[in-house]
């Protein structure tokens, strides 16, 4: 039993030999992480340190708050007008007359866009029959044309009589009408002649009239509010004396001045 037990004890003494050598490395080992820790742990504060100077949202000693080097945007001295009160009140003031002034202007071209567009409208609407009118010019006519052309012979009949009767009220329902919506009849006989009025459509010998007078009418005009619908169609009378009483000379008795 004796020699049995002596192997074995040198089998553990060889062991305990192998984890002694290997002891050394472990401990070298340990003592360098031990020291990281120790480095870390003396950084640490630095870093917090650092943190509590420069808070976010606010500049590093030394650069922006973004922590960018050289940026002098936080820095009062940058800005003259900073630095100086009354100028910046002066370019305040500047800046208040300009924005005046193009708000006055802006609100007067305002303005003059919507007087202009009323008075376009209101023109509109006074106007707006002028079409209408003038189609039924013709009809006045017409009607005119057709007493014109009763004989006189034929008048006193009783048929007639009647015809002609009830032609005179459709004629008189439509003058009335035009009266009510404006429209004037032109009937310029033995007026001077105006060329923004009358159409003269000829002359006419006839010393009894005053030269560049209307003689005879062919045919009323009509005007819309002042505005002319249809000028008259005339006659203009010459070889008569002139409106100033002088006789008139030959080839000058229509008034184109007028």
């Amino acid at each position: 039993m004796t020699d049995d037990k002596k192997p074995r004890d040198r089998a553990g003494a060889d062991g305990a030999g192998e984890q002694d050598k290997a002891a050394p490395g472990a401990g070298k080992a340990g003592a360098g992480e031990a020291a990281h820790d120790k480095t870390a742990s003396q950084g640490a504060p630095e870093n917090q340190a650092s943190e509590r100077q420069a808070p976010e949202g606010q500049a590093a000693p030394g650069g922006s708050k973004w922590g960018g080097q050289g940026d002098t945007g936080g820095d009062p001295a940058a800005d003259p007008a900073d630095s100086d009160p009354a100028a910046r009140v002066a370019e305040l003031e500047a800046e208040k007359a300009e924005l005046r002034d193009q708000l006055l202007r802006a609100l007067a071209d305002v303005e003059n866009t919507r007087r202009r567009l009323q008075r376009e409208l209101d023109e509109k609407m006074k106007y707006a029959t002028a079409p209408l009118a003038k189609d039924l010019l013709g009809v006045a006519d017409n009607l005119g044309r057709a007493l014109g052309a009763v004989p006189a012979e034929v008048r006193e009949q009783e048929a007639v009589k009647s015809l002609i009767a009830g032609v005179e009220m459709t004629e008189k329902a439509l003058m009335e009408a035009f009266a009510k919506h404006g429209i004037e009849r032109i009937e310029p006989a033995g007026e001077k002649l105006d060329p923004h009025r009358h159409e003269a459509m000829m002359e006419i010998q006839d010393p009894s009239k005053p030269a560049g007078t209307v003689a005879q009418v062919f045919e009323a005009g009509y005007e819309l509010r002042g505005r002319l619908l249809r000028p008259a169609r005339v006659a203009v009378a010459k070889g008569g004396p002139a409106p100033g009483g002088e006789a008139a000379e030959p080839g000058s008795t229509v008034d184109t001045k007028a």
